[in-house]
């Protein structure tokens, strides 16, 4: 199950208490100290892995514990200190509390301790001095931290695949890249959002998101549009994907406004970052390809760089790769440049 977004009670472990005790020996004052100090409790870290691609285990486990640190013991045996735990997230995922951001995961093997375990408190054999040979003081452990932490995972993507459902982008992730998303001929197939490698040659390559549900009304929560536009957030180009097959019900271009309207409203600035239309569905054109011209026309006037493909058939799509990555070879994003 595929999860962006999950609540956590994150409960460090409490430190263990210091032991007050003295040993039974003679001509020792009180048989001596020997009290030791408990142990530290259990730290709670997150580290970003690039196998985990959802928070689906935060949905299921709302509450993480960490270890309490054991006791101090006589003849200065020190308590065992709790086990840290380190939980594994999504690279993209961002930690917060109250809001306010704690750390964001831009890449594997970034580690973020979160809540830091309790001090273990000293026993009586701690407060030994001249002037008090025999203590009777000790302390307690200190509590863990313990706060509810919201976590949010923002996929990172060189490229967004944007538009209408039933355009054809879960098609077009499929052939450029070895992502398998569920494809359909109804509204709303693809319901998560997709990632897929997209390799250039042997030493280059980027990644693409198909982001689901862009209707209408998708910033204020219609369609799928609401949730899942924030995976767009951390993309450097945005592929606008338009049908321009006769059997599409809307208009390419009027798709093309709205889907721009909708970017716009979630975040002024996407529309900034370079953008690419793409008509799809041109295998299904038939001598009448008044709408194609239609679209091609709007590009030229507009500046935008346009390209015609056939996400189904292949073609079209290594103009499109290039196009994308030209926009990324300065090192922009994950797409890496051989040095030869």
């Amino acid at each position: 199950m595929f999860a962006d977004q999950a609540k956590v009670a994150l409960i460090a472990g409490g430190g263990g208490n210091g032991c007050l005790s003295f040993r039974r020996e003679s001509r020792v004052p009180k048989g001596g100290p020997d009290g030791g100090r408990g142990g530290d409790g259990g730290s709670i870290y997150f580290v970003s892995d690039q196998h985990v691609k959802s928070l689906s285990y935060f949905r299921f486990h709302p509450i993480i514990k960490a270890e309490r640190g054991r006791h101090g013991q006589g003849s200065n045996c020190n308590g065992k200190k709790g086990h840290d735990l380190y939980l594994r997230v999504p690279v993209g995922t961002i930690i917060k509390k109250e809001n306010k951001v704690l750390f964001d995961f831009v890449r594997p093997d970034q580690r973020f301790l979160a809540a830091k375990g309790g001090k273990g408190g000293r026993g009586n054999a701690s407060f030994v001095s001249s002037t008090n040979q025999a203590p009777r003081k000790y302390e307690k452990g200190k509590e863990g931290e313990e706060f509810e932490a919201t976590l949010e995972l923002k996929l990172i993507a060189d490229v967004g695949l944007v538009g209408f459902p039933n355009v054809g982008k879960s098609t077009l992730i499929s052939k450029i890249s070895a992502a398998k998303p569920v494809i359909a001929d109804y509204p709303f197939t693809t319901v998560i959002p997709n990632l897929g490698v997209v390799d250039i040659d042997e030493f280059t390559s980027f990644v693409v998101a198909d982001i689901p549900g862009l209707i209408e009304g998708a910033h204020k929560g219609l369609g799928l549009g609401m949730k899942f536009l924030k995976h767009i957030e951390r993309t450097r180009v945005i592929i606008h994907v338009v049908d321009v097959s006769p059997y599409s019900q809307r208009h390419p271009v009027d798709d093309f406004f709205t889907v721009r309207r909708e970017l716009n409203e979630f975040d002024k600035s996407l529309l900034k970052r370079p953008q690419i239309l793409v008509a799809n569905k041109i295998d299904l054109l038939d001598e009448n390809k008044q709408r194609l011209k239609e679209v091609k026309d709007f590009a030229s006037k507009k500046k935008i760089p346009f390209l015609a493909i056939s996400a189904l058939k292949g073609t079209g799509l290594k103009d499109l790769i290039l196009a994308a990555a030209s926009y990324l070879k300065d090192g922009i994003g994950s797409y890496k440049v051989s040095n030869g």
